[in-house]
């Protein structure tokens, strides 16, 4: 369990839910987080998720994906009954979700948001999600990832060539 508490641990203490987290040295220089997060902690890009917010007809959504694909926002906007998907301004996404960019965690959001998860997090035994701040990651059982970010599990990989 936790010695730092952001809104993620919060949520994740509340439900008595088994986790561990892992810090790192963030580089203020890193645009990629979750590229860098796998690097640090020596995980497998594939079990490692950001949390992209987007729009969707005009309705944030929130799409998590592994660091090692890229976010089809097509598939996003389908999930959740929409026709087209946009990711959000990054200001709009860190003042809706109550995080920063690069630390934007599916748990603990400021206000709920629809949320869909790929299906590939289901492959992993546990799974890495941002724990609310850069350098800071939660590793957790996708089912727990799912049932507490209220999410849909759909296939939303668009991987990168």
């Amino acid at each position: 369990m936790s010695g730092r508490v952001t809104p993620a641990t919060a949520v994740l203490d509340g439900a008595g839910v088994d986790y561990t987290l892992h810090s790192y040295d963030h580089d203020r220089r890193a645009s990629a987080y979750g590229e860098e997060a796998a690097a640090a902690l020596g995980v497998d890009p594939s079990r490692i998720f950001k949390t992209l917010v987007a729009s969707v007809d005009g309705r944030l959504t929130v799409g998590v994906v592994p660091v090692s694909a890229a976010l089809d926002l097509k598939a996003l906007a389908a999930a959740v009954g929409g026709k087209r998907a946009t990711l959000a301004d990054p200001g709009e996404a860190a003042k809706v979700t109550g995080y920063v960019l690069g630390g934007i965690s599916p748990l603990g959001q400021r206000r709920a948001l629809p949320t869909v998860v790929d299906s590939s997090a289901e492959d992993h035994a546990t799974v890495f999600v941002s724990a609310g701040r850069r350098g800071l990651q939660v590793e957790l059982a996708p089912a727990d990832l799912v049932r507490l970010s209220a999410a849909d599990v759909v296939a939303l990989c668009a991987l990168r060539a």
